[in-house]
Parts: C-alpha cells; sequence; structure tokens
C-alpha cells in the first residue's frame, strides 16, 4: 500500500498538541468523542460531513449488525459503526502504526473480543483467506490511485465475505474509472462531495 489509507483529512481533524490528529465520532453512545489518528500524509479521514450522509443511509440497518472496515486508516467509519449500536465490526489495516492506534482507540472505547477485531494485514490478503463470518455492511475506502477498489469488491463477492443481503460503501476519486463490481450489486445511493464520491450498494 503506497499510503496508509484512504481516509481524507477533513475540517473536523484537528491537530493535538502532540502532533497526532483527531476524527470526532458524531452519533451514538459515543456522540462527540474524539479519537486519535496518525497525522500522516496518506491517512485521510472521511469528513463529518461525509459520514453524516452515509449513517443517514446506514440507519435503518445498524443495529446489531456486522461490520468490516476494509482499509481501516483512522477506524474512522468502523467506531461511528459501533457507537450507532452495531454488534461487531473488524477493522482491517496494513500499517503497523496506524494500527497501533487503532488498537489504542479500541482500548479507549473499552471495546473488547466480543465487539471488535483489528486485523493488522494486506487487506487483498486477507481477503483471500475461507472466511470465518460473513458481513452485513462493508466500508470500503481504499488508497486513491492505487487500483484496489475493484479487486476488493470481487473478493468480497467471489468469496463469501458478505451476507445475501449485504450492504457496501464505496469511497473514491471522482478522477477514477467507474469501478467494475459485481453484476448483483445495486446502487440504491449516492453522492459527490468535492473530488470525491461516495455510494452505498446492496447485493440483490
Amino acid at each position: 500500500m503506497a499510503r496508509l489509507s484512504s481516509r481524507k483529512h477533513s475540517n473536523q481533524s484537528n491537530k493535538s498538541n502532540n502532533g497526532s490528529g483527531q476524527v470526532r465520532i458524531i452519533a451514538g453512545q459515543w456522540r462527540g468523542r474524539k479519537l486519535k489518528v496518525l497525522n500522516s500524509q496518506g491517512l485521510r479521514p472521511t469528513t463529518d460531513r461525509v459520514k453524516e450522509t452515509v449513517f443517514n443511509w446506514l440507519s435503518p440497518y445498524l443495529h446489531n449488525s456486522h461490520c468490516l472496515d476494509l482499509f481501516a486508516g483512522s477506524g474512522s467509519l468502523g467506531f461511528e459503526a459501533l457507537s450507532r449500536f452495531a454488534s461487531f465490526t473488524t477493522f482491517v489495516e496494513k500499517d503497523p502504526q496506524a494500527a497501533k492506534q487503532l488498537k489504542a482507540n479500541l482500548q479507549v472505547l473499552d471495546l473488547g473480543s466480543e465487539q471488535a477485531k483489528l486485523i493488522n494485514q494486506d487487506a487483498l490478503q486477507w481477503l483471500k483467506q475461507t472466511p470465518s463470518e460473513a458481513y452485513d455492511i462493508v466500508f470500503i475506502d481504499p488508497p486513491f490511485r492505487c487500483d484496489l477498489l475493484a479487486p476488493s469488491c470481487t473478493m468480497l463477492n467471489d468469496n463469501g465475505w458478505l451476507k445475501a443481503d449485504a450492504l457496501v460503501y464505496l469511497e473514491f476519486e471522482n478522477e477514477a474509472n467507474e469501478p467494475e463490481l459485481p453484476a448483483n450489486w445495486h446502487c440504491i445511493k449516492e453522492k459527490q462531495a468535492g473530488q470525491v464520491s461516495y455510494r452505498l450498494y446492496q447485493l440483490t
């Protein structure tokens, strides 16, 4: 992975005195809580504006759902899902330092193994294995300009990672070619914000 994550730096991600950044949980049981993230060029948390829209889309489906935050980076989307009472989230992040910060934030929120799991591994390599479970909701926001979106979606679909009516959130740069996605994925919501496109798909 050329960069840590595709999570975009937002106006809401503030620098703290120790040089780390922050993301804010915008709703749910940890509403207003700020979590530290790496202040790195490649780590770009999804903006509050986009996140609020996405979780409005997902609100009917989140309660008790099992979520996957692929290319987790700051974990902003996965933590937001847990705050809104998803029952479990798996975070997958390749970069060791980003994974270390994710682990620290799991401890800050007192999230045990029954609520969250952290995988410090390359996402595509991890997706090659036989799944131990299938997910209800998946967040995919890979590093921009690395051609990771289409293979991630194909492997999720073909290797059994998704439940029959799963929802998949995609975030990618506007300049990218239209992603080639599995034929059984139906786009139910889509918007743009600045240079970013974001969509919600449902399996049919």
